[in-house]
């Protein structure tokens, strides 16, 4: 082992190929290329293989990263790969989003040594990608039958992983879902360009192939009430994630050509999708041609500015409060922005929407600076006074951040307690919610989040409904 590892002195780090901007701005084609073998096994040997390794406690799946490093490098890519799905659900989708310059990699002990991380992220859909391709990933196999039934609300990563964990416990898994194809913000909210759709849609194409029933087109609500669900399963899980796009508290938000950013994401990826999507066609949900400003500074907010560039916008600004310290996005997505294009006006915020109510004609913005820290510790913005200035805007993006929907009155259920925040509670230990036998995980708990901590829920809350439905008291009820 120590022959093929420690490289980390001698051996640069070094990542995939990555599109020139000119060209990968034209496409929604995702933007780095695929290690060859030598060079994913090449940056796997540059791991310490660390006796406390940091990249896996800072993982919230806890992934074997190590290992599977140590296995790559060996070539053994089954091996590898193997381990890697062991604790991860969507290892190939993990490779491609997750923050890891905030998790894993920003924890790699190499990195802090000044020599450069491992691209632990790019290694990890370098494995997964092989394994589709080599028909290592076999088919979901379910568990000695339990002849009990779970219901699932919510498509994407947080109920995709749930129910993919309960289909292998034995148990029917029946999800619903509001949209017409299931993958949730997977598939709907992540551009292509991070996150290519048939790499989405080729994992729930193998849990429907593995017995996993979808009834999509279904609103909780509208075509049942929660109880209705309770009625049909033994237990349920509600994994909705959180929708409500969060509102711009300034004169002439309410103006056309002001959209919000989930409204704005799914438009563009049905329509890569080839759906017709009279919104996009109308103009109303395409930058093409426009001035466009987003409002946000999270990863949202970097997903809805390298669209806009993508859809030949004239001209894309990201407005941002805070200054790029500061920033909650991904310092990788800055980058590619910038590269793409993007002005970044930073510390400087929306005072109103200028143009008239059928028309959004730009943002005028204040100028800001970081004040003392508030609770939180985190600098509190303040206005610079006679500092404004204007931005020429015929589409404005709010992407400001989500709340959750007001689910016990969109369920038809009152006594679905939620906490201040509007977040579904959950009882920490056993993810059970305020009804007995209705579960809740994901963003709808914890708020909006990672995709990596929505599959770690979706994972655990599958554990913890297989442990109440066969506790023995249960059992002997029935």
């Amino acid at each position: 082992m120590a022959e093929r590892m420690l490289k980390f002195t001698t051996t640069p780090k070094a990542t995939p190929a990555k599109r020139a901007a000119e060209t990968r701005n034209r496409d929604f084609h995702e933007i780095y290329a695929d290690f060859i073998d030598a060079k994913a096994a090449e940056q796997a040997s540059r791991c310490s293989q660390c006796g406390i390794p940091f990249c896996q406690t800072h993982c919230p799946l806890h992934n074997n990263i190590p290992d599977w490093l140590r296995m790559t490098a060996e070539g053994r890519l089954e091996e590898a790969y193997e381990l890697s799905q062991a604790t991860n659900s969507m290892p190939e989708i993990c490779g491609r989003i997750c923050p890891q310059d905030r998790l894993c990699e920003g924890s790699c002990t190499i990195e802090q040594s000044g020599h450069g991380t491992v691209t632990i992220g790019a290694v990890e859909r370098y494995v997964t990608d092989t394994a589709w391709e080599k028909g290592w990933v076999r088919p979901l196999r379910a568990g000695p039958a339990q002849g009990r039934s779970v219901g699932v609300i919510g498509a994407g990563p947080a109920g995709l992983a749930a129910a993919e964990r309960l289909r292998e416990q034995g148990y029917d898994v029946v999800v619903y879902d509001r949209h017409d194809r299931a993958g949730g913000l997977l598939i709907y909210g992540i551009p292509g360009f991070k996150l290519e759709k048939e790499v989405v849609q080729r994992r729930t194409r193998r849990l429907a192939e593995g017995g996993i029933a979808f009834r999509l087109n279904f609103e909780v609500g509208r075509d049942a009430t929660l109880a209705e669900l309770r009625e049909r399963h033994d237990a349920v899980l509600v994994a909705t994630g959180v929708y409500a796009a969060r509102d711009m508290a300034v004169p002439g938000a309410g103006s056309r050509g002001v959209a919000a950013a989930l409204d704005y994401l799914i438009a563009s990826n049905r329509k890569g999708l080839g759906d017709a999507v009279p919104a996009f066609e109308s103009g109303e949900l395409n930058a093409e041609g426009r001035d466009v400003v987003v409002v946000g500074g999270g990863d949202t907010a970097m997903d809805c500015v390298r669209t806009a560039v993508r859809q030949g916008a004239r001209s894309v600004t990201c407005l941002y409060r805070r200054d790029r310290a500061n920033m909650p996005g991904s310092v990788r997505e800055v980058a590619h922005a910038e590269e793409e294009g993007v002005v970044f006006e930073w510390l400087a915020a929306p005072r109103a929407v200028t143009g008239d109510a059928e028309a959004a004609g730009g943002v005028r913005a204040a100028r800001m600076r970081l004040g003392p820290p508030d609770p939180s510790g985190r600098q509190t913005p303040e206005e610079v006074e006679g500092a404004d200035f204007d931005l020429p805007a015929g589409l404005v993006i709010k992407a400001l951040g989500f709340d959750p929907e007001d689910l016990p009155a969109a369920f038809q259920a009152p006594d679905l307690a939620v906490t201040r925040w509007g977040t579904v509670k959950a009882d920490f230990r056993t993810q059970m919610t305020s009804i007995p036998g209705v579960f809740a995980a994901g963003d709808v708990v914890r708020g909006a989040s990672l995709v990596v901590w929505a599959i770690r829920d979706g994972r655990d809350a599958a554990d913890a409904i297989h442990a109440w439905l066969t506790q023995p008291a249960l059992a002997a009820a029935e």
